[in-house]
């Protein structure tokens, strides 16, 4: 017993090095929205709006090419990338985003916080690190959302999401250039918070330094298959770190 949990407490000590490691002289810290910020779908399910918008989709007669992955993730996002690699740039692309931004305004109502990120955000803030927001998420879902938790001066004018250029989605990083740019940060100087595969790929892309972030096993497992090499579960240690580094 004594030795499962010393291998705990080595464990814990591990991670938090790495974490001090990546947040020692961050300068601007990269969120991504929906699981660092919050459960945007937490009320409103993810899976029920891609097969809504598959289902509106199938009634034009238009088939949707989304692999075992995308189909099983559940992703909103999948199927509009898949549709508009089919018809870029076309009215249905154009109408099938307008619904899909019409479903995240709904789904605000229901989300739910990610536990710490509230405190986190307004620490971070606080010790005069600028903060941005790179999310394949539409800004005004984003502004909604964070009007309503007092978070809108945290950020300011740094939401950078999702825009008619849908192969600039992520893993392309043309979010986090469009925040690094409007935050005036080198990519050095920056972290990225994400939860997602696609939100490593972009951080390594753009060269900013990554900090995984999972709320379940299978979230932290995915993350650590593609090659994150710090994740964590829950924002509490994160934010310790950064009252005690602001203290300092």
């Amino acid at each position: 017993m004594a030795s499962d949990t010393t291998s705990k407490e080595e464990l814990a000590a591990h991670v938090v090095e790495e974490l001090r490691d990546l947040i020692t002289g961050v300068k601007c810290v990269l969120f991504d929205f929906d699981g660092p910020i919050c459960r945007l779908f937490a009320g409103h399910r993810a899976h029920a709006v891609a097969e809504s918008l598959i289902d509106w989709l199938e009634e034009r007669g238009q088939h949707v090419l989304l692999t075992d992955e995308e189909r099983e993730s559940g992703d909103p996002h999948a199927v509009l990338r898949a549709v508009d690699l089919i018809h870029p740039g076309s009215e249905l692309v154009e109408e099938l985003e307008e619904r899909l931004t019409a479903e995240e305004l709904h789904a605000t109502a229901t989300a739910w916080p990610t536990p710490h990120a509230d405190p986190l955000v307004r620490t971070w803030r606080a010790v005069g690190v600028r903060l941005a927001i790179a999310t394949n998420n539409s800004p005004k879902v984003v502004e909604r959302y964070l009007a309503d938790r007092g978070l809108t001066e945290a950020f300011g004018p740094h939401i950078h999401g999702r825009t008619t250029e849908l192969d600039l989605l992520k893993p392309d990083p043309d979010c986090l250039h469009r925040a690094l740019a409007s935050t005036g940060t080198r990519p050095g100087d920056a972290l990225m918070i994400g939860d997602t595969p696609s939100d490593l790929e972009a951080a390594n892309r753009a060269g900013v330094r990554f900090l995984g972030y999972g709320r379940d096993e299978p979230r932290i497992r995915r993350l650590h298959r593609a090659g994150a090499t710090t994740v964590v579960d829950s924002l509490e240690p994160v934010l310790a770190l950064v009252r005690r580094l602001g203290q300092a």
